[in-house]
């Protein structure tokens, strides 16, 4: 045998040793990278739909005007009936990430299953959440790398482990399609040392430029003016923040969670220090301690209940409209013999939990940023302090809440627990409210049962609480609801109402009148009770449903003033009292009004509130006359009204005025966004 066959056959038993029998070398071809591609874009079109599949199922328990259209098929759908390409942009959000996962690894059969495992399970996690609790994943969620209470995880009940099996399925499948593809799904190859510099640069580059405009994005998106919320807005977001799984269907999972996890807040004063906070704590002791000497009660020996009456507000204020009777005559003499007055509101059509927020802080909407555009959902779950003026009343067990609709709605469930109410009673729980009737047609609890509710609340205790009361009964939308409905409406101008809007104005008038005769039979029971009691109602917002009204720009303030009170009962030192400068207001500043009313003592913050309702009667952000949106106005000045109603222009403050709106700034930064410096004080301690 000669050396070259030897070498002939040496060489083909080498070959043949190494060969896999199932496998063989010259069989198993390499994928192309234009497959790589196209697998790359239907695998993220997996994952969004995933994620949209996680939060798209039907609303059994919000029924206000959701469109669901807009939100499951309709999601894609309305790219070509609406121009709206808000799938394309959770599409490019996620599509950015898997990116980054691709490049990190370099792997395309090894990062796509770990890119969809994680999906999967995060759609799991989203449809068991609101099947639970009916609310999508938010950012305060992200508490569970703390392993807190707060942990995604609690969501996964039994069964769910079925998911992560397929999950783990799908993986093995995968690694079948590795072994399959020649290059083992290698995205970048080389063996000279050259091409691994350039492929390791090319990687780097692949992950940096993607990985800053995700961040950048988050960053920026939820900031009035910024790139990010051009961007987002363009491509067809429509913040929808009263109800995060609305949210969520409408604009995706992946737009809705990003927008609120950088909201810009305020602005951080030029001067605000530690040293600067207690000052103004000094100041405002020191002011409390005079308006205190001429007082003599003490605002937590009474009960407080704060009634929101959703949407209440006069028709017959409402520019050119002319109505056949008053829909509040009872409310009408309630406040003719007590402090009363009408409300500025930043809200039409919407916006309640705005409005409630200041009423419970004290805090204005109009010192904020106007990107921040609703704080129980931007500000509040990562808020480290929350001072509410429920907390004066001492242990959580005095606090109480009741709103006969969705617990989760504004994420009040878990806002409320935060601000230390120890029940807030729902329809959905975990505390049931215990009257749910409704009138005729009408498919919300009635005032008149939440009243009920309220008063059997108010009568398990001897002892003083505070009590926060959200109604439902005026919720648009307004369809021909009650029988024997008489009430008329006409436009007083050359265009007649629309048959619509007509509709929904005469049945809003109806909704009014029924809520002032159980208003008016409330506080007769209030007042058959022995021990004090003082309630302070107001209307939230006027309805959206004054269109022809809405047109003219000229009507803007008197779309935007409500209905407010406060009373005393018999067993109350304090029933019909009447302050002064009582006849515009803001919810702000009803905590001390309430005090005023009650010629109750007054931290130095009521103090604060009290000095600056002296100098200022009602002040909002700039508003306007459609529907709440969740964009604020970001031009403009706020609106500020002076004792007798007149817009005031910040340019003729004098210069008292300017230093409380400054202390305000101050104070509001401090608590909601700064280093809490008040919080060791005693800004918020009554004596």
């Amino acid at each position: 045998m000669t050396n070259e066959s030897v070498n002939t056959e040496t060489i083909e038993e080498l070959k043949i040793s190494t060969i896999d029998p199932n496998a063989p070398a010259k069989e198993r071809k390499e994928f192309p990278g234009w497959l790589y591609g196209i697998l790359f874009v239907v695998f993220d079109a997996i994952g969004v739909a995933a994620l949209q599949i996680g939060v798209s199922q039907s609303a059994t328990r919000v029924k206000l005007s959701n469109n669901m259209w807009l939100t499951g098929w309709g999601f894609v759908t309305k790219m070509f009936t609406n121009l709206n390409f808000v799938a394309v942009l959770n599409l490019i959000l996620w599509g950015v990430l898997y990116v980054i996962l691709l490049m990190l690894i370099n792997r395309f059969w090894i990062a796509t299953p770990i890119f969809l495992a994680v999906t999967f399970i995060i759609a799991v996690i989203e449809h068991f959440k609101v099947s639970i609790r009916y609310e999508a994943i938010l950012p305060s969620d992200l508490n569970f790398l703390k392993a807190d209470a707060g942990n995604l995880m609690s969501f996964m009940p039994a069964g769910a482990q079925w998911t992560i099996l397929l999950a783990v399925v799908i993986f093995v499948a995968f690694v079948f399609l590795n072994h399959r593809d020649g290059r083992h799904g290698k995205l970048f190859r080389g063996d000279d040392k050259q091409s691994r510099s350039l492929n390791a640069i090319v990687r780097l580059l692949l992950i940096i430029v993607p990985g800053t405009f995700f961040t950048l994005y988050s960053m920026q998106v939820s900031t009035v003016g910024s790139w990010a919320k051009t961007f987002s807005s363009a491509m067809g977001d429509m913040p929808s923040m009263w109800d995060s799984v609305y949210d969520a269907q409408r604009n995706g999972p992946m737009v809705a969670f990003t927008r609120q996890l950088n909201p810009k807040v305020m602005v951080k004063p030029d001067d605000y220090s530690e040293e600067t906070m207690k000052e103004v704590a000094a100041r405002y002791e020191k002011e409390a301690k005079k308006i205190n000497a001429s007082r003599t009660e003490n605002m937590t020996d009474s009960t407080v209940i704060y009634v929101l009456s959703e949407s209440f507000s006069d028709p017959s204020r409402v520019p050119g409209l002319k109505v056949n009777k008053d829909s509040m005559p009872n409310i009408r003499s309630i406040k003719e013999n007590t402090t009363s007055g009408l409300m500025l509101s930043s809200g039409y059509g919407g916006g309640t939990a705005n409005l409630e927020y200041m009423g419970l802080t004290g805090l204005s909407m109009s010192n904020f940023d106007s990107s921040l555009t609703s704080p129980y959902q931007q500000l509040v779950p990562s808020e480290h302090w929350t001072p509410t003026i429920n907390q004066l009343w001492g242990a959580s067990k005095n606090s109480i809440g009741l709103h006969p609709y969705e617990s989760s709605m504004y994420s009040r469930a878990t806002n409320y627990k935060k601000f230390g109410f120890s029940h807030f009673y729902t329809l959905t729980g975990p505390d049931v409210i215990s009257h749910q009737d409704k009138i005729d047609d009408s498919p919300y609890v009635s005032d008149e049962a939440t009243y009920e509710s309220t008063i059997e609340e108010v009568k398990k205790t001897d002892g003083n609480q505070f009590l926060q009361v959200i109604t439902m009964q005026n919720h648009m939308p307004y369809h021909d609801w009650y029988k024997n409905n008489d009430f008329k409406a006409e436009s007083t101008t050359d265009t007649p109402l629309e048959d619509d809007e007509k509709e929904s104005i005469e049945t809003y008038q109806k909704g009014a009148a029924l809520t002032d005769e159980a208003t008016a039979d409330f506080l007769d029971k209030l007042d058959a009770i022995d021990k004090p009691i003082t309630v302070v109602f107001y209307g939230d917002h006027l309805p959206g449903i004054y269109s022809s009204a809405s047109e003219d720009d000229n009507n803007s303030l008197a779309l935007h003033l409500t209905d407010y009170f406060i009373w005393s009962n018999k067993a109350s030192s304090s029933q019909g009292n009447e302050i002064d400068n009582a006849d515009y207001s803001s919810p702000n500043f009803f905590v001390a009004q309430a005090a005023e009313h009650m010629n109750a003592k007054v931290s130095p913050y009521l103090a604060f509130l009290t000095q600056m309702h002296e100098k200022i009667s009602a002040m909002e952000p700039p508003v306007v006359n459609n529907i709440q949106g969740w964009d604020r106005i970001p031009e403009g000045q706020n609106i500020y009204l002076d004792a007798d109603g007149n817009p005031m222009a910040e340019s003729d403050f004098d210069a008292e005025t300017q230093q409380l709106l400054a202390d305000y700034q101050l104070i509001q930064y401090d608590i909601t966004t700064g280093k809490n410096y008040l919080k060791d004080t005693d800004f918020m301690d009554l004596p």
